[in-house]
């Protein structure tokens, strides 16, 4: 089945191939200036610290929707061994086996393609099995520490969690914005909170993974206007599923990842930054969340941490 035309005019509105050279790979990370981490920097005032990823663990948040996609499998390899002999220091480690995107992380920019094209317009079969992404891997995100802002779409509406069938608008976007006094720009990281996330600390890991709110179709054109570097969300699946035109899988990932170059995130835990947000009375902070270098790799567990 190919993708229908509304799918492709959106495409060539939110386009970026070629904007930073026929060369790049980072997309829209190119937005993240030296003048907008001074910025970011300059966010602070508090230094309060929260953290935003959820627990690495076996009972985690994958629950089989995704194939592959296992949580950590955790090993201890070596326990108090005393490897340089009988009364030495003593050591202990460990080996995990666990998918890439298993829990909070970013995707990388191949981590879909279309129409036989990931970003910048390579083909799909730069992909393989033994090296993995030869473009664009996630080990292209060398460093990412940027302004960050909370849209608070659940707060805004007045809820905690937004139910599962809602498809977060550009209007709920807007409205977030003016519900935290903030407006998203140039090179900003922006945190979309559903409250989605709430099931799975819950422990409700089916529940959590579907249906499930998340972005709408229409919020890449507000992005790609905004000129985004990344957005990050708190539901297992990023966008609206099932989704809510029929038939049309993972649209927003196809947007987002090959057509903008636009880094995304899911697995977010953005509870307690909700509450922050809240109670300092502003939703822009520094966010660093540069995630593990795997060369090759389509996406990497990350451990954001915003500072107000």
């Amino acid at each position: 089945m190919s993708l229908p035309a509304e799918f492709h005019e959106i495409a060539k509105r939110v386009n970026n191939w070629g904007r930073w050279g026929e060369a790049d790979e980072r997309g829209t990370l190119n937005l993240i200036t030296d003048t907008v981490v001074r910025e970011a920097v300059a966010t602070v005032r508090a230094g309060r610290r929260i953290p935003l990823a959820l627990p690495l663990r076996q009972d985690g948040v994958q629950s089989g929707l995704i194939p592959g996609r296992v949580n950590p499998l955790h090993t201890m390899v070596q326990i108090n061994q005393e490897i340089f002999g009988p009364g030495t220091i003593a050591t202990s480690d460990d080996a995990v086996t666990m998918g890439l995107q298993a829990a909070t992380h970013w995707d990388a920019l191949p981590h879909v393609s279309h129409s036989g094209k990931i970003y910048n317009g390579r083909p799909a079969d730069t992909i393989t099995a033994h090296a993995g992404a030869r473009f664009s891997s996630i080990a292209a995100v060398e460093h990412l520490v940027s302004r960050g802002v909370l849209l608070d779409v659940a707060r805004a509406r007045g809820v905690d969690r937004l139910p599962g069938d809602h498809a977060v608008t550009p209007e709920d976007l807007a409205a977030a914005e003016e519900f935290g006094g903030v407006r998203a720009r140039a090179g900003d990281i922006v945190l979309v909170r559903t409250g989605q996330v709430r099931l799975a600390l819950a422990g409700d890991r089916d529940a959590y993974g579907h249906p499930s709110p998340g972005l709408s179709v229409r919020t890449p054109e507000w992005f790609h206007a905004r000129d985004v570097a990344a957005v990050a969300n708190d539901t297992l699946t990023f966008e609206i599923f099932p989704p809510e035109i029929a038939d049309l899988w993972l649209p927003v990932h196809a947007l987002h990842l090959v057509e903008m170059g636009l880094l995304q995130g899911q697995n977010w835990n953005l509870e307690a930054l909700s509450t922050a947000c809240a109670e300092e009375g502003r939703y822009a902070f520094l966010l660093t969340s540069t995630p593990e270098p795997f060369a090759g790799a389509t996406g990497s567990p990350v451990a954001p941490v915003a500072v107000l």
